[in-house]
């Protein structure tokens, strides 16, 4: 049989969609769909917002890629800017989330580099995390099903137990160069560390001189009801990945350091070709006149505990189905009694749009311009598929 034009790397689902309108989605057909995925968190203005759309057209007719030869008026504007709204004091824009905690990992290295301990190279990671695709950051995972056939895998990373301070304190020795992790986990099932597990890796980080790298490519850019997640612990990193919503569908990235923290990356040390084109800061500068003040935050936050309470009362109508909910803010997780991959594809074939998750947890990552009545339906049409579903037997 021949190889498919498109790689048959995914496992595609029938849903193909053609059109979005604010939540919504349309296939081919003229299907209609509820997207509460939001391109696995990424649409975070749900499909055509107008002001993200006219800065997109607007850049694209004036100026799309020049290249990092030149001075950037647009990204030193954009990262002005990010630099004004987070703990960073420097930016460095990528394509992908992958690509910005491959960065991350980079700048934690050259830190220790640049002060004369380059044996100071590996990064403490946590079980279920996930990171991206590439060599680097599968590398920083123990998850089989993302490493499997591509060894050799690259050194410098020591995976322990996700939100365990002491395990994670007593993995230190003299290689270490800090940690990496998602303040709250997405793929590995929608879990939010705890505060004295984050605050103890800081602390941890003080008193050794070592980096601590947030990758918040899944829960940063007000996904959570803060701009990044690092805010509702009280706690800044040294170094953060960011992407997915930042660019609200256009593909974009970055990642953010402290002074301290990116004094190594000098002149030759880091580049990319595509990276922080006009076209992509016109979008992260949409998106930010959009998420990036209190009032929108909180409506992120208000939207999150209706979604997540209407979620808890719904829970025990079908708790053969459901045993919980959690996550912070727009970034929720309805923990499963039966196969949340299985439950996802049959909501689809409804009209529901959601995202499998490890843990077997269903992942709820609706766009954050949600209103009450969005949630009432999603509610509703759960509670319905689920009264429905018959869950595959086991075997």
């Amino acid at each position: 049989m021949a190889i498919t034009p498109l790689m048959p790397v995914y496992p595609r689902s029938p849903v193909r969609p053609v059109r979005g309108e604010g939540v919504y989605l349309y296939g081919e057909g003229g299907e209609k769909y509820l997207d509460f995925a939001s391109g696995i968190a990424v649409n975070l203005l749900g499909h055509g917002h107008p002001h993200l759309t006219k800065a997109i057209q607007e850049q694209a007719a004036t100026l799309i890629h020049v290249s990092n030869l030149y001075g950037s008026p647009q990204g030193e504007a954009y990262a002005q800017r990010l630099v004004d709204l987070t703990f960073a004091d420097t930016v460095f824009f990528t394509n992908s989330g992958a690509e910005a905690v491959e960065g991350a990992i980079k700048t934690a290295r050259r830190y220790h580099h640049h002060h004369g301990n380059p044996h100071k190279h590996t990064l403490i990671t946590f079980k279920n995390a996930f990171h991206g695709r590439t060599l680097g950051t599968i590398s920083a995972t123990d998850q089989e099903k993302l490493r499997d056939g591509f060894a050799p895998l690259l050194p410098g990373f020591k995976v322990v137990a996700f939100d365990d301070l002491d395990a994670a304190r007593a993995a230190v020795d003299e290689h270490t160069a800090g940690f990496l992790l998602e303040p709250v986990q997405g793929e590995g099932g929608i879990r939010p560390a705890s505060p004295e597990f984050i605050r103890g890796l800081r602390e941890t980080c003080d008193e050794k001189d070592l980096m601590l790298v947030f990758d918040e490519v899944q829960c940063g850019v007000a996904r959570t009801g803060k701009l990044y997640a690092y805010e509702h612990y009280g706690v800044e990193p040294d170094i953060l990945a960011t992407a997915k919503g930042i660019g609200g569908g256009f593909p974009m990235g970055a990642f953010m350091a402290t002074e301290k923290a990116a004094v190594g990356m000098v002149v030759g040390t880091h580049g990319s070709t595509y990276g922080g084109n006009p076209l992509a800061m016109a979008a992260g500068q949409a998106v930010l006149d959009v998420v990036a003040n209190e009032e929108f935050l909180a409506h992120v936050s208000r939207m999150g505990e209706r979604l997540r309470g209407a979620l808890e009362q719904m829970i025990p109508n079908h708790d053969h189905l459901f045993e919980s909910a959690r996550g912070i803010g727009l970034m929720l997780g309805v923990k499963m009694k039966t196969d949340s991959r299985a439950f996802v594809t049959y909501l689809r074939e409804h009209g529901l749009l959601t995202v499998a998750a490890g843990d077997n947890v269903m992942r709820v990552l609706p766009p954050l311009v949600i209103e009450e009545a969005h949630v009432t339906e999603f509610v509703e049409r759960l509670s319905d598929a689920a009264r429905r579903y018959e869950a595959p037997r086991a075997g």
